[in-house]
């Protein structure tokens, strides 16, 4: 590999050195590619390639931003126009993007060279990125595990050093789950803060926000800086913050109310590495000076049930959108049984429904609020046991029992801030005894992400996880 130190740059690190000239993009870019043809057949991370597409950006000039001459991936959900956007699945495996969407341009000011796109379940819609089409992305850290979902590319990319930085987003956890799984930093903004446009004014009844992970803090809040803000299809607006997010990291986050729980929302038994793990970091938060209390939220509703009915739905009016495209009907030959099955139970369910389904979500939003009143941020597990192995969650079964019990025992506390439109980050603070990293969860009240900028960078001080590598990469 032409630049070996590149590893140990973070994305702002990166870009600082194509500024002073000390290596340029195609060097970078030539780096990304040579890692992607290292790393990637052992992971299977990087599921849609066009190098061609990076390699135009920068003859043509890249913008002058934050991150000039950063490689970067899109999650393969996200549209950029003349690139294969395949959404995981099989019915879409040769679509070409005829636009590029509000959020992927905004990255694109921001100087990054977009080399490919990063693997997603088919439609975003599980925890673990096992699509029929690509097949299963693997955890860096342990290759018969799962890399997470629904952004488990991104996170598996940035986790092996393959790019410090990737597109990401949550409707249910999908940013935090895949960055607790595989051990890098992800953080879920507040509703409303970073862009769905053209094609969608919100995603999911408003659960859905894009963003990225990355393995610094900074890169997380320097890329915030640079694309949040509304466009004119936005029906809402998150709170403008007080400075910019870039310099919340590395300020004192002063004493902060934080209130912690080692236990599943449902009362359930959690694995005890993870609830070891979680004791261990509010011990560490008190002798940081932080008043720390072990307390939980009681939520109104249940956020599974308000998940089912929300995204049935949503995946039916998307397999409805295929089909009127295609002009026939959709069969397991085209989308996952999983997807399918999704989509049936929905056309069973009535507006009615739907509704209800919202104002339960509103029920879990209004009971969060409440229990925010008396602290700051929350900490919890982001998952309540250790990453799936592959395998594990099988959305071709005929028979799709198993999985409802899976979800409920693996990523039980995430869907609720997705509900709220509370941002919640997922920190990569602990290992298991087999190796697999256990990421924290903190949320905070609405709009206030500086507050975990702040915490996040205290952190990233104290327990830094930046040096700690996958064995992917030896």
């Amino acid at each position: 590999m032409a630049f070996k130190e590149y590893g140990d740059y973070d994305a702002v690190g990166l870009a600082e050195l194509v500024r002073k000239k000390e290596v340029s993009a195609k060097e970078l870019l030539d780096e990304a590619i040579a890692r992607t043809a290292k790393i990637d057949p052992q992971i299977n991370a990087v599921v849609v390639k066009h190098y061609d597409y990076a390699e135009r950006q920068i003859e043509h000039s890249l913008p002058d931003g934050p991150f000039t001459g950063v490689p970067f991936l899109l999650k393969d959900l996200d549209l950029l126009e003349g690139t294969r956007t395949t959404s995981g699945a099989m019915v879409l495996k040769d679509f070409v993007a005829d636009h590029t969407g509000t959020l992927a341009r905004r990255f694109l000011e921001t100087g990054v060279s977009i080399f490919g796109k990063s693997s997603s379940p088919e439609f975003g819609l599980m925890p673990t990125t096992e699509s029929r089409l690509f097949g299963p992305t693997r955890n860096p850290w342990n290759l018969e595990h799962s890399s997470g979902g629904s952004s488990g590319g991104a996170a598996a990319a940035v986790a092996a050093r393959i790019l410090p930085v990737a597109h990401a987003s949550d409707g249910g956890g999908s940013i935090r789950i895949p960055a607790s799984a595989s051990g890098v930093f992800g953080l879920k903004p507040t509703r409303a803060r970073n862009p769905l446009g053209p094609d969608r004014g919100e995603g999911w009844a408003g659960f859905s926000c894009g963003h990225v992970v990355s393995i610094s803090v900074r890169d997380s809040a320097v890329m915030m800086d640079a694309i949040h803000g509304p466009e004119p299809s936005s029906p809402y607006v998150a709170p403008l913050p007080e400075r910019p997010f870039s310099q919340e990291v590395g300020r004192d986050p002063g004493k902060l109310r934080i209130s912690f729980s080692d236990k599943s929302p449902y009362g359930d038994a959690i694995d005890p590495e993870i609830a070891a793990a979680v004791r261990e970091i509010a011990s560490l938060l008190a002798g940081l000076g932080h008043h720390v209390e072990e307390q939980a939220p009681a939520l109104a509703a249940d956020p599974a049930a308000v998940m089912t009915t929300i995204v049935g739905g949503n995946t039916a009016l998307t397999v409805r959108l295929i089909e009127q495209r295609l002009g026939r009907e959709m069969t397991d030959n085209d989308l996952e049984v999983l997807t399918l099955a999704h989509s049936r139970n929905a056309k069973r369910t009535s507006a009615t429904d739907y509704v209800a389904a919202q104002l339960a979500a509103f029920q879990i939003s209004r009971s969060l609020a409440t229990f925010f009143e008396s602290c700051d941020v929350f900490l919890c597990p982001t998952l309540c046991a250790p990453p799936l192995r592959i395998g594990e969650l099988n959305t071709m079964s005929n028979d799709l029992s198993h999985v409802a019990p899976i979800l409920r025992r693996y990523m039980p506390g995430t869907s609720m801030f997705n509900m709220s439109g509370q941002p919640a980050m997922s920190v990569p603070l602990a290992w298991n005894k087999a190796g697999l990293p256990l990421g924290m969860m903190f949320s905070a009240r609405f709009g206030d992400e500086a507050t975990l900028f702040r915490l996040a960078g205290q952190l990233e001080q104290v327990r830094a996880w930046k040096n700690k590598i996958p064995p992917v990469c030896a």
